[in-house]
């Protein structure tokens, strides 16, 4: 097989999979491992993917800052917030993640409704500050990129409450490598919340499906449901209701 073959076949699967295991693919194809990791490290130094340990997975473009992504996709986003809360009821406790579209979420829920909110993202308890819901707000180390705090003790608090729903902010969605975010510290308290929650919801604009950033936080099917743009065409979205998600258009 040509180089420039197995440079193609590397990028399909990619596309595929969102990653990549170099010992498998060579055992695939009969070839040395030493050739496959000699192509990942070439289309790497070319920023074609993303090395990892083992194999490589596909670059994920990097975010503008918290202010700038506030802009993007604004209507989509509003949407979004709107439909994630008509799945809130008096009562519950949420948690809400960091993120553009969660601020959204955030100023879609009703102001009269008796809830408690759960944040460690500062951005997001503003926006309640004339809510009736009660904000418990998780302090900790800023990280400044999505504005949510990230250590140690944000990890002890979030481990001490139980919670009915948690909004889920990500940067890729995949059948196969799952949820997926660019910080190691900030996939780490996910990870954590997700354990603490009953049902887990992802609210995501088209771009983010298929793709895989290089922190894992979670498999498909720990979702509950994923809230998209009603205009997204259905084929993306197949392989997701296979898992057993169920897809809420806004």
């Amino acid at each position: 097989m040509l180089t420039i073959q197995r440079r193609a076949l590397i990028s399909a699967r990619l596309n595929r999979d969102g990653q990549l295991v170099a010992k498998l693919l060579a055992d695939e194809l009969n070839l040395s491992e030493d050739t496959i990791r000699r192509d990942l490290r070439e289309m790497a130094a070319e920023g074609l993917l993303k090395r990892v340990h083992g194999g490589a997975m596909p670059l994920t473009p990097p975010l503008p800052d918290f202010a700038a992504r506030q802009e993007i996709s604004g209507d989509m986003k509003q949407r979004l917030g709107h439909k994630a809360a008509s799945l809130v009821s008096n009562g519950q406790t949420i948690f809400l993640d960091g993120g553009t579209t969660n601020t959204h979420l955030a100023r879609a829920l009703p102001r009269e409704m008796r809830i408690t909110v759960v944040t460690h993202s500062p951005t997001i308890a503003s926006e309640l500050e004339h809510h009736e819901a009660e904000v418990i707000l998780i302090g900790g180390k800023l990280y400044k990129h999505s504005m949510v705090a990230v250590g140690a003790s944000t990890l002890s608090a979030i481990n001490q409450i139980r919670l009915d729903i948690f909004f889920l902010g990500v940067t890729a969605i995949h059948p196969v490598y799952g949820l997926s975010t660019g910080n190691y510290e900030e996939a780490a308290i996910k990870q954590a919340i997700v354990q603490q929650a009953a049902e887990t919801y992802v609210l995501s604009t088209p771009e983010k499906f298929g793709a895989a950033s290089p922190f894992r936080i979670t498999g498909v099917e720990s979702l509950a449901g994923v809230v998209v743009d009603g205009d997204m065409m259905p084929e993306p979205l197949a392989a997701y209701r296979e898992l057993g998600v169920e897809i809420l258009p806004a």
